[in-house]
């Protein structure tokens, strides 16, 4: 199997939970390919995700390391053999690749948690909005990369909107409400579909007000993206170079610790949309 030039966060993800059950069983890679029949290199190759792996393989490594977790085994399995194409993989090479990774982990999610204190989610960004957002940075990007940051952007709804539909809830700041991104006319516009949006069957959405005397990751952009196995859950946070990701166990506690704190503080979806009204009304 040819090396993958640019791993996506799933093949990473994957290799990476490959990597835990090995050295969970104390096993050193070359020991490992040798008992797997394989190149000694061929474990750190699939560890790293430049190399996939045959569902075969998968329960084979599995037995080797003596995994007990027959529902982390086909969690894995369901990761293996060839990647199918994703409606994202159009823009690649076209825009940055963390771009594609967190639509790639939005699509196979069984649910998302959100964290935004500055921004819309951007699975609800209507075209003007993202459109006046990319437009904002310095140095200014070139307007067909503009143009293509928001069609992927706007693509990446299909999550919440399209069967089946992924359970979300987003806690959101009462600051990237009431910031007029693209000016008022815009800025109604968004909230507007933010208002429509949350009233989906799928989709929560809990506004952080003024008035909430503090909560961890103030500041901070978060997603939770849950997979079929709590093992294999991976989060995502912005940075100021791009998407960083998480998936150590002790990490994704931490985060769920946090998130659900975020809730204690959020208000319930009724007074979230009283506010949200409020706030429409206001421009």
């Amino acid at each position: 199997m040819a090396p993958r030039q640019q791993p996506s966060i799933r093949q990473r993800r994957f290799g990476a939970e490959l990597r835990r059950l090995r050295e969970a069983a104390g096993m050193a890679a070359p020991a490992a390919a040798t008992r797997l029949g394989a190149d000694r290199t061929m474990i750190s190759n699939i560890e790293s995700g430049r190399f996939g792996i045959s569902e075969e393989r998968l329960r084979r490594l599995a037995s080797i390391y003596e995994c007990n977790d027959p529902d982390l085994i086909d969690a894995l399995a369901t990761m293996t053999g060839g990647r199918p194409k994703g409606w994202w993989d159009e823009y690649q090479g076209k825009i940055p690749p963390d771009f594609l990774d967190v639509a790639e982990l939005e699509y196979h999610a069984t649910s998302l948690r959100t964290l935004q204190t500055a921004h819309i989610p951007g699975i609800f960004q209507t075209e003007d909005h993202a459109r006046a957002l990319f437009d904002l940075f310095v140095p200014a990007l070139p307007r067909l990369e503009v143009e293509l940051r928001v069609a992927q952007r706007l693509g990446r709804h299909t999550v919440v909107a399209d069967s089946p539909r992924v359970p979300y809830v987003g806690y959101v700041h009462e600051a990237a409400l009431r910031m007029r991104i693209g000016g008022r006319h815009v800025a109604k516009a968004q909230l507007n579909r933010l208002l429509e949006e949350s009233e989906r069957d799928n989709v929560r959405l809990l506004v952080i007000p003024f008035t909430a005397e503090g909560f961890p990751m103030a500041g901070d952009t978060v997603m939770y993206a849950s997979a079929p196995n709590p093992h294999l859950d991976t989060v995502q946070v912005d940075s100021p170079i791009g998407a960083v990701f998480f998936d150590s166990p002790t990490h994704l506690a931490n985060f769920r610790t946090r998130l659900d704190l975020v809730e204690q503080v959020a208000l319930n979806p009724r007074k979230s949309r009283d506010l949200l009204l409020e706030i429409i009304g206001d421009l």
